[in-house]
């Protein structure tokens, strides 16, 4: 699985040592050689796991897309980012951590004492 792009729909076979890599940036840092460039790509999807190849120059809109199970891999790449959270969970998910502060200190459950409030309700 690619650190650099999280959404990877295909892998792309290196043109100058012939393995698989999910971007460019993983064969950049597992070889020491730099990239081969040609004009023929050969991908593999990763939906159906089916191999393919792509000319570059000659590049339509119909290319975006796997010929075998129509995966559309050409799409706006999801990158990894530092996120600042807090720890523990989230409280819109799991309100355990948070303490209710209506509940009284008897651990009752209730909101509110009946027998001091039966005065004020009148």
């Amino acid at each position: 699985m690619c650190k650099h792009i999280l959404n990877a729909q295909v892998s792309l076979r290196s043109p100058c040592c012939k393995k698989w890599y999910d971007c460019i940036a993983c064969h950049a840092e597992a070889e020491t050689h730099a990239l081969l460039q040609r004009h023929e790509v050969v991908f593999a999807c990763k939906k159906c796991k089916k191999c393919f190849r792509k000319d570059t120059q000659e590049w339509d809109e119909s290319d975006e897309y796997c010929p075998h199970c129509d995966n559309h891999f050409v799409i706006e790449a999801k990158v990894p980012r530092a996120v600042v959270e807090f720890e523990g969970e989230d409280v819109r998910r799991d309100a355990r951590m948070v303490r209710d502060e209506r509940v009284g200190e008897s651990g009752s459950g209730e909101v509110w004492d009946v027998a001091e409030g039966a005065d004020r309700l009148g």
